[in-house]
């Protein structure tokens, strides 16, 4: 298990190099001012990008274009975002936990009903409860999520005025930013519930939670009916099988058989499919932060792709890769503690 351990670990390093390989040569179809604005430190330094393109090479060939920046990049410096008008590596700082906050509360219980859903319409198969469970998964499936977001935007906060959107009321944003300038509130994780309660103020964690209803709502809906649906198939071929009769024989309950014997083996490929879903959600999706007007990674790489903010687009890129890699990484892992038959050598 170390030997493993340690030779994916060591696969992360090469992903990232070969994910930025690739970046840093799709922009080259880019004209070198555009990208001389991923070595740039602050908004002054845009309006002299012909000494920036001197200083970095940008009109050489390819290996010494990208080796400049990767030296950089080694450094801690990924350049300038436009779209966040701060350097790369702050906006990541300042948008992940948000992003964080959102993928927690929408993970767990995503993952927690849609196995318990799963395992409840295998054990019924062909029943009421399987019927519904299968007929709402695959309706909830079908919708795109923007469709379901705006329908819960215009239905839950637009006319029953319950909930909202954002992060946070207008209001509260001002007071917490003032307090945070007058070092009455500090901001120990980013995370509005966890930092509220800390600071002593509940109502930012009560606001923040409510922000969060309509959002997390969204992305349990959605991606918790493709998972109910795995978890089902996987739960039916778990009872069709040997152990499984052989245990009924012995005389054994049927709880017992379900769900200490069939679910646990049955979990494997939610497993992966939850290792993706949470990396998936911590890069921050896209339409759900747009949508509901959440600050957090994926409304940023949303606007940096739109306006073409090439150092936001690349640092994305690169963040992506390592968060992917790492869930890929755990979710090996934890396959030899759900299935002992599985060893890695």
């Amino acid at each position: 298990m170390f030997e493993f351990t340690v030779r994916r670990l060591l696969q992360l390093p090469l992903v990232l190099f070969v994910v930025s390989l690739v970046i840093v040569g799709l922009m080259q179809f880019l004209p070198p001012s555009a990208r001389a604005a991923a070595f740039v430190q602050s908004e002054q330094q845009l309006a002299h990008l012909d000494e920036i393109i001197k200083q970095y090479h940008l009109d050489a060939p390819f290996p010494v274009q990208y080796w400049t920046w990767l030296k950089n990049a080694l450094h801690g410096n990924l350049g300038f975002s436009r779209v966040e008008k701060a350097p790369v590596w702050d906006a990541f700082k300042k948008r992940l936990p948000v992003s964080a906050e959102l993928a927690l509360y929408a993970f767990f219980p995503t993952l927690l009903v849609s196995i318990w859903l799963g395992v409840l319409a295998a054990i019924h198969r062909d029943r009421l409860l399987d019927q519904t469970v299968r007929v709402l998964s695959v309706i909830f499936w079908s919708i795109p999520t923007f469709v379901l977001g705006i329908a819960l935007v215009a239905v839950v906060y637009g006319y029953l005025k319950l909930f909202g959107i954002g992060r946070l009321p207008p209001n509260l944003i001002i007071d917490l930013a003032n307090a945070i300038a007058q070092h009455r509130y500090h901001p120990y994780t980013g995370l509005l519930t966890i930092d509220g309660p800390l600071n002593g103020r509940w109502d930012v964690a009560w606001a923040a939670l409510k922000h969060l209803v309509l959002p997390v709502t969204t992305l349990v809906l959605v991606q918790g009916a493709q998972l109910v649906r795995v978890m089902r198939s996987s739960m039916l071929d778990e009872l069709g099988k040997d152990y499984v009769r052989t245990a009924r024989a012995k005389g054994l309950p049927d709880k017992v058989v379900y769900y200490k014997h069939a679910r646990r083996n049955a979990l494997i490929p939610i497993i992966t499919l939850a290792g993706v879903m949470f990396a998936f959600l911590l890069n921050g999706v896209v339409i759900t932060e747009t949508i509901f007007n959440i600050p957090g990674l994926g409304q940023w790489a949303a606007t940096a792709a739109v306006q073409l903010d090439q150092p936001a687009i690349l640092g994305f890129a690169l963040l992506t890769a390592f968060i992917v890699t790492t869930a890929n990484i755990v979710v090996d892992l934890l396959y030899a503690l759900v299935d002992p038959r599985i060893r890695y050598e």
